[in-house]
């Protein structure tokens, strides 16, 4: 194995946090396999602004729904198939539906449950042969401090805990294969999801008490995922690495 991953996988790609890690691994040098679900103009952007980051890195984009397992079989296939290895892989697809937990049909709830926890389940599952056969790979989970419990975002908080439970049962299964598994527990991210559906208020609280008195930069998520997908970081396993600015405890 060299001594430097090369190539990544994100879910999720194709705008937002995904968006600014593929320009940021591109930029890194890293060739970059994304998934998106139906942006396709999204997608196409997104490979001409990388392209002009780095003409030498490869960036490929795949459509794909992280609910349907048959189809994340056939596109981590083709990505393996197509880029030869992949080192990297980040599980950043997910959804957020807000509303109280007494009005939430079943629709949103499954919708949620299935796209931010089956779905990333359902890529790690398939990818997991891949990287005992190298001996070598690199789960990073996008997770969030809902984790702990967020009133009108039940769905939401559920799958970011479950995500942990998740990461951890990947390390202890495959840590001595080569494999690491890490969660990264985000607070208010400028342009990530939680920020996106963030009142007012709660961006003015954020600021007033995050002892960073900021939101965070997605280019300091992308930080941390090269990080934590680096060879030289294999002793940290089933790691839940809080980026929130202070403001939560850690664990």
């Amino acid at each position: 194995m060299a001594n430097t991953a090369r190539t990544l996988f994100v879910t999720g790609g194709s705008k937002g946090l995904g968006a600014q890690i593929v320009l940021d691994s591109v930029r890194a040098g890293f060739d970059v396999g994304f998934t998106f679900l139906n942006e396709d103009e999204h997608a196409e952007a997104l490979i001409q602004q990388a392209k002009a980051l780095n003409e030498s890195s490869r960036v490929l984009a795949y459509q794909l729904d992280v609910r349907d397992p048959d189809r994340v079989e056939e596109v981590v296939e083709a990505a393996i198939d197509e880029f030869e290895t992949i080192d990297v892989v980040v599980c950043n697809a997910g959804i957020t539906r807000v509303g109280m937990m007494f009005a939430m049909s079943n629709e949103d709830w499954q919708d949620v449950l299935e796209t931010n926890l089956s779905g990333a389940f359902y890529v790690c599952r398939q990818f997991l042969a891949h990287f005992v056969s190298n001996r070598f790979g690199r789960f990073v989970h996008i997770s969030s401090i809902a984790n702990e419990g967020m009133a009108g975002q039940a769905g939401y908080c559920a799958t970011k805990a479950g995500l942990e439970g998740l990461s951890k049962a990947i390390a202890k299964e495959y840590g001595r294969k080569g494999i690491t598994s890490n969660t990264i527990v985000l607070g208010l991210i400028d342009g990530g999801i939680a920020r996106t559906d963030a009142s007012g208020k709660a961006i003015e609280y954020w600021k007033q008490y995050c002892p960073a008195g900021r939101l965070g930069e997605m280019s300091e998520v992308a930080h941390v995922v090269h990080f934590l997908g680096d060879p030289s970081s294999g002793f940290i396993n089933g790691a839940a690495l809080h980026v929130d600015g202070g403001l939560s405890e850690s664990p």
